[in-house]
């Protein structure tokens, strides 16, 4: 009896002490924000060994999170190279907790999520849908300081959708959603950006919307249908003072070293500055796409130079935020940390610039040195023809500046 006893209790201590795991195929999982539901999903994956990725999608992309851990009843999902993560309590085919972002520990957001369920918007029983908001929109938000403007690209199938939101300081990725009786609603959540729209149509050209973002913020918006709609141009919007035709800085890598474009390795070559953020996730796009360019171009005689923005101004927490996300991106060009996620005080970084208005800014430079073309954003893969428009003018700067002969 006594020996039956503690085969018992030491079975009792193993199952106790098994770790949770999370049930493997699709998962759809909701943020709480402002009395919205954000909704998303995303599949886990477990290999034989035990470990675990997790993939979110938001439209065509699949977004891999390759750093999930379990301890005690709850796992953890680092939110790829951003400095936040999900944590949440394991029951079954149930997750229960929070979004938390590590560099502002008060900033949390209700999160929970359920197996087995592939759809993002509840559709109710009797579904009525008689709008098609397939189109490009010239949009206007509106909020309690100030307008900004936008462009809408929407495509519809059926009851679902898809789109994004271009503006002149890069675009929103990717929004999907559905058509719930006549309004569409959309959201995304790439472990960073927490967005949800809600969208109706009055009429045959007219949109009109709300906009959460994140915890606090919200905005109306109205849209109208135009296939010729512009943004202000993107070259136009930081430029060099009068009396510039250069920049200069000295700023440290990773390891605390100072370089500056004054060093041998830019000398005679074209030279892209990147002035982005890891916080940034259209600027993690344009790193997607500038770290593969750089390694098929760079022999040509072409360097980029990435400086780096940071949520904190402390060094070693930007460096080694910076250290991950080259890591993530297999990034061989150089980074350096050059401030703050301000663009005030970016601007004061770059003081011959007219300012800095968003993340991220690419600077072109020739071989003479003189700062040729600023392009303020990034038109990326979300964006549909505007990205391919911009990866043909990016190269058609970086051939003609290749092409020049310095006097």
């Amino acid at each position: 009896m006594r020996f039956a006893i503690l085969l018992l209790s030491g079975f009792l201590l193993i199952t106790c002490a098994q770790k949770p795991s999370l049930k493997p195929g699709i998962w759809r999982g909701v943020l709480e924000i402002q009395g919205e539901q954000l909704p998303f999903n995303f599949e886990a994956k477990a290999d034989e060994s035990g470990s675990y990725d997790v993939i979110i999608h938001n439209g065509e992309e699949r977004l891999v999170l390759d750093e999930v851990t379990f301890q005690d009843d709850s796992v953890n999902i680092v939110l790829h190279v951003f400095d936040a993560y999900l944590r949440a309590a394991v029951k079954g085919d149930s997750l229960v907790g929070l979004f938390n972002l590590n560099y502002n520990p008060s900033y949390k957001v209700p999160f929970k999520a359920r197996f087995g369920q592939d759809f993002r918007f509840i559709v109710p029983a009797t579904n009525t849908v008689t709008k098609d908001f397939t189109g490009k929109y010239e949009v206007q938000f509106f909020n309690a300081k100030d307008t900004s403007r936008a462009i809408a690209l929407i495509s519809q199938t059926g009851a679902s959708a898809t789109g994004s939101f271009l503006t002149s300081t890069g675009d929103y990725r990717y929004l999907e959603g559905s058509i719930l009786n006549d309004t569409l609603h959309l959201s995304t959540f790439d472990g960073n950006h927490l967005y949800v729209f809600e969208i109706t149509k009055p009429n045959d050209s007219t949109l009109l919307g709300g906009h959460w973002l994140g915890k606090s913020r919200f905005r109306n918006w109205a849209g109208k249908k135009n296939e010729n709609a512009k943004l202000p141009d993107a070259e136009s919007l930081t430029y060099l003072k009068e009396g510039y035709d250069k920049i200069e800085f000295s700023f440290p890598d990773v390891n605390g070293n100072k370089v500056s474009l004054a060093d041998d390795r830019f000398k005679n070559k074209v030279v892209i500055v990147q002035m982005s953020g890891t916080w940034c996730p259209t600027c993690m796009d344009e790193t997607k796409f500038l770290a593969p360019w750089y390694d098929a171009n760079k022999d040509r005689g072409v360097e980029i130079v990435g400086l780096a923005y940071e949520r904190k101004p402390d060094f070693t927490y930007a460096s080694e935020r910076v250290k991950k996300m080259k890591a993530k991106f297999n990034v061989n060009y150089e980074f350096l940390i050059a401030g703050v996620d301000d663009t005030a005080k970016a601007s004061e970084t770059l003081p011959m610039l007219n300012r800095v208005i968003g993340f991220p800014t690419t600077l072109f430079i020739g071989k003479d040195g003189k700062v040729k073309h600023i392009h303020t954003g990034f038109e990326g893969p979300a964006t549909g023809i505007y990205y391919e428009q911009f990866k043909e003018r990016f190269n058609q700067i970086v051939n003609e500046l290749l092409a020049e002969n310095p006097a």
